[in-house]
């Protein structure tokens, strides 16, 4: 329930987060973020599960907000 939530909310407001450059760079965009979030997971796994999901997130919230204001 709550990610549909999400994603109605992040439908509404997509022009807010950056992405009214454009679909393709919009997903390029996203797609890089999400990638780089899970890399840092990966790596973070091996020595704390806890730490690799935090960096994760961290990686996400600061990448969404680089699209977001650049």
């Amino acid at each position: 329930m709550m990610k549909s939530a999400w994603f109605l909310y992040f439908g509404r407001h997509l022009d807010e987060f950056g992405y009214h450059d454009g679909l393709w760079r919009a997903v390029i965009g996203t797609t890089v973020v999400l990638s780089a979030a899970a890399v840092v997971g990966i790596l973070a796994d091996h020595r704390s599960r806890p730490a690799a999901w935090a960096g994760a997130g961290l990686v996400t919230a600061v990448g969404i907000g680089w699209l977001a204001w650049n």
